[in-house]
């Protein structure tokens, strides 16, 4: 009985040290602090405004509210943002943002507006400093030189932001290159779908790729807030974020839960 004891407080001491936050020489978080952020720029995919375009990112700015935004690479490495890996929902176009240089991307119509897809340096020059901003890279091509392009363009920025990513290579990117900035982990509980029932996604939804990355916090799916790594991540003070709140129900039960709040669809 006593070696099984011992071997379960070495096993939970084990998985603790897995799947703790940063705690050494963590950036300041104040400039992330009481806003909520508003998923892809305040958007209505129904109006002039469509997620992640110039005008929705206007929006949220006139309106008070952070932004949550994606970043990903052109055929010509130019940094864009949009959030699909491909074009077919946003655009009604086949392929890969990948696949297209910026000059064809910008020919391409965001759903029924006249807005194109903007490059991240469009999309910092309308937010300018006026509020922060959440940058999630999208790694679906597994490289990180979006990090390495986009930081060239958020190093001379002056406005408040942090970097989020479900890929652990972007983080890592940034805890090896820019150790200042605030950096954090996007999860949920990926077995609870269909298409995401692998190991990798399950290291992912337990958060034990923390122990390479130290993220500064967990952006976590507010319905899966029940997970006992992100509540244990939270305790050992690690920010919590919630995404996406999507009416007043959903940030009810969740405004106990987390710190942060990324929302689409209501106002908060």
């Amino acid at each position: 009985m006593i070696y099984f004891l011992l071997a379960l407080i070495i096993l939970v001491a084990l998985y603790i040290f897995l799947i703790f936050p940063r705690t050494f020489k963590k950036p300041s978080r104040a400039h992330l602090m009481n806003h909520y952020y508003a998923h892809r720029g305040l958007f209505d995919n129904e109006s002039d405004a469509p997620e992640n375009s110039l005008p929705a990112f206007r929006l949220a700015v006139e309106n008070g509210y952070g932004i949550e935004l994606d970043v990903q690479l052109s055929k010509d490495k130019i940094p864009v943002v949009f959030h699909d890996d491909t074009l077919k929902r946003m655009c009604d176009v086949e392929g890969h943002v990948w696949d297209y240089t910026l000059e064809e991307l910008k020919k391409f119509k965001l759903k029924n507006s006249n807005e194109s897809i903007p490059t991240f340096e469009e999309a910092l020059n309308v937010i300018g400093g006026k509020t922060p901003i959440i940058v999630e890279y999208k790694l679906d091509v597994v490289q990180t030189e979006v990090c390495r392009l986009s930081n060239e363009l958020l190093k001379n920025y002056n406005g408040p932001y942090c970097i989020e990513s479900f890929h652990p290579l972007a983080l890592l990117w940034y805890k090896k290159n820019r150790p200042d900035v605030v950096r954090g982990q996007l999860s949920k509980q990926f077995w609870r779908y269909k298409e995401d029932r692998n190991f990798p996604y399950l290291i992912m939804s337990f958060l034990l790729s923390n122990v390479a990355t130290r993220p500064d916090f967990i952006a976590y799916k507010h319905s899966d807030a029940s997970n006992i790594s992100r509540k244990l991540c939270k305790l050992f003070g690690g920010l919590s974020v919630a995404w996406t709140i999507r009416s007043a129900e959903d940030f009810e039960k969740a405004k106990d839960k987390f710190d942060l709040f990324i929302f689409d669809s209501c106002r908060l």
